[in-house]
């Protein structure tokens, strides 16, 4: 029997690259998948039913359950359906798997008010927008009396937590509140029974391969994995077996962002102190020019 073996998970951004490998392990391990995928480029225009389709009948075809949605959950509404559908015709919600993400770097003095707009909306109110209506469906449960056991995994970046990268201050502001989100969101939500983790991965997508300098690094490894028959370390499927530990059962971690790429696993802390200065009165500039490093 599978780790999820009864269960309803959702993935968002899961009709290529890393939301397609969640998808296929979740199915794999027993559970039911809502696979939503607006089949948007990598600027997040147009839509295509074809990628979020395509996932749900692999799943089909090897045997599992699957279901298609095309909704952006971008937005309040687009995040509800997507939810409810996971209710209505999967018959319940025990996972969320927040992926789905777009690119649209500029360097900030260039960048225009739809480049910012655009990629916060997907990112960070697309996690907000999916986990909103997930909670409240999970603190209904809870009020009846049916305590879920649930859990949520979120996507944050090296992007936003631990390298700044010139030229993605929206995409990097947005990875970095959903790491501030993720933690705000384990405080909040395990009253109901959900635990709420992130990871930062580093894997081979349509994104990181538009990206100059990565994209032709990681194509490069595939390459000579391909040829020495060794080991991908850039593929995406090596991302989500963690993202299926965080949200199994036997889990008890909460609130904390993985870093992962390969076959590294790494725990990551946010802002802390490293120096303190302090004066026993009010300060001075010039007295915080002379102390402050």
């Amino acid at each position: 029997m599978g780790a999820f073996e009864g269960k309803v998970a959702v993935v968002t951004g899961a009709g290529r690259g890393i939301g397609r490998e969640h998808a296929l392990l979740f199915a794999k391990e027993g559970a039911a998948v809502v696979v939503n995928d607006l089949g948007g480029s990598n600027s997040g225009d147009g839509a295509d039913a074809g990628p979020a389709q395509e996932v749900a009948n692999e799943i089909i075809a090897a045997g599992g359950k699957a279901v298609a949605n095309t909704d952006n959950i971008a937005t309040w509404s687009g995040a509800q359906n997507l939810i409810a559908q996971a209710i209505s015709e999967l018959g319940g919600l025990d996972v969320v798997v927040n992926n789905a993400g777009i690119l649209r770097d500029a360097f900030i003095a260039g960048m225009e008010e739809s480049q910012w707009d655009s990629v916060v909306a997907v990112h960070l109110k697309g996690h907000a927008a999916v986990m909103h209506h997930a909670a409240a469906y999970w603190k209904e449960q809870s009020k009846a009396g049916n305590q879920p056991n649930a859990a949520v995994v979120n996507t944050a970046s090296a992007s936003g937590v631990t390298v700044p990268n010139a030229g993605q201050g929206n995409y990097g502001a947005a990875k970095a509140g959903i790491a501030a989100l993720t933690q705000v969101a384990a405080e909040e939500l395990g009253r109901y029974g959900v635990r709420v983790n992130a990871i930062a991965p580093i894997a081979r997508t349509r994104l990181t391969l538009a990206t100059p300098g990565m994209g032709e690094m990681m194509a490069a490894e595939a390459e000579d994995a391909e040829a020495e028959g060794g080991f991908d370390a850039f593929s995406p499927a090596n991302i989500s077996p963690l993202v299926a530990y965080l949200a199994s059962e036997k889990c008890a971690i909460t609130g904390k962002v993985y870093a992962v790429q390969g076959g590294a696993i790494s725990e990551l802390a946010g802002w802390h102190d490293v120096k303190t200065i302090e004066a026993d009165g009010p300060w001075q500039i010039d007295d915080i020019a002379s102390r402050l490093p």
